[in-house]
């Protein structure tokens, strides 16, 4: 199915891109969304659901797409909302038919496991349009910040000054993931020249309506400094502490837990905190202090556990360090 709402500048479509026929013989599809003005101008992607329970970016998504069709004055937003509906229907981060995470499987295989064929559907719909520029949603921890991650690996100097340049314009803190994280959207990306990062939109699960403000917002922003919509004089975003604008934060989520109990947390996320500040304390279930967790550097509190329950080498909280 295809559908087509025009005006004199600007085209918007509705399609599906086919990725695989189920048991029952029902065809299981991934909605794909663009708008184009009549003017050239550079090729921006949106995906967002690539985990199942991260919903809040696909919202986001549709938002966007909202102002789009009256305000996009030159180049082109394609947009993937629901890049995994198997996990979506399940509130999975991985497809439980096959207990893949869809985000290990890029840039994919038309032969390969059930998450690469979808992984390589995904990659090879996106970089047949030569973006210029990719933003990947996803949601965190449910007591979470708004960030970005860009990643660690893979990436020539050109590639991450792209970035790290586009990263800062949303507004939001921008971290350096530490881990050599393969195969995800971005990373394969950004190995095929291709600018992209992750937005962390705050809780999953459900849907933030502050946070997919924070996201509209953020991303408008990236448009409006490439010249494809106007710039909003009085666009409420994300009010970033002075201590990070600017700069590149490490992410880290350390120290981990040492012994098993409840968590109860004496910061909240957004603080800017000193080295050698408490962060929680876990109890054993007598109410006797087993612990007491401390920021090993000077750091923004990006956000904690879903659950307050500790045991030996769990995370309790990720900052972002200074």
């Amino acid at each position: 199915m295809r559908k087509k709402i025009r005006d004199t500048n600007i085209k918007i479509e509705y399609s599906f891109v086919k990725v695989l026929t189920g048991s029952d013989l029902s065809s299981r599809r991934l909605p794909i969304m663009s708008v184009k003005s009549i003017n050239s101008g550079p090729t921006i992607w949106l995906t967002a659901g690539v985990h199942g329970e991260e919903v809040g970016g696909m919202v986001v998504i549709q938002e966007i797409f909202k102002k789009l069709k009256n305000n996009l004055l030159r180049g082109e937003v394609y947009a993937l909302p629901l890049a995994d509906p198997i996990g979506f229907e399940t509130s999975s981060r991985v497809i439980v038919q096959s207990e893949e995470d869809l985000n290990r499987s890029f840039p994919g295989d038309k032969d390969g496991s059930l998450a690469e064929r979808m992984a390589d559907r995904i990659f090879t719909t996106i970089t047949k349009t030569n973006p210029d520029l990719v933003l990947d949603l996803h949601n965190d921890w449910r007591k979470s910040i708004p960030y970005v991650v860009l990643d660690n690996v893979g990436q020539s100097k050109e590639i991450y000054n792209k970035n790290n340049f586009f990263a800062h314009k949303t507004g939001f803190p921008v971290i350096l993931d530490t881990d050599d994280v393969e195969k995800t959207l971005t990373e394969s990306l950004v190995k095929h020249n291709i600018p992209a990062f992750v937005m962390e939109l705050g809780e999953s699960f459900v849907v933030n309506e502050k946070n997919v403000g924070y996201g509209v917002n953020a991303i408008w922003n990236v448009l409006s400094y490439l010249g494809m919509v106007n710039p909003v004089e009085c666009l409420s975003g994300y009010n970033l502490n002075e201590s990070v604008k600017g700069k590149i934060l490490k992410y880290s989520s350390n120290p981990v837990s040492h012994s098993s109990g409840v968590i109860r947390f004496l910061v909240k996320p957004g603080d800017i905190i000193e080295k050698g500040t408490p962060v929680a304390k876990v109890y054993n279930a007598f109410g006797k202090l087993l612990e007491v967790l401390r920021v090993q550097e000077k750091a923004i509190v990006l956000g904690y556990s879903d659950y307050s329950v500790a045991f030996p080498g769990a995370h309790v909280v990720s900052f972002g360090v200074i």
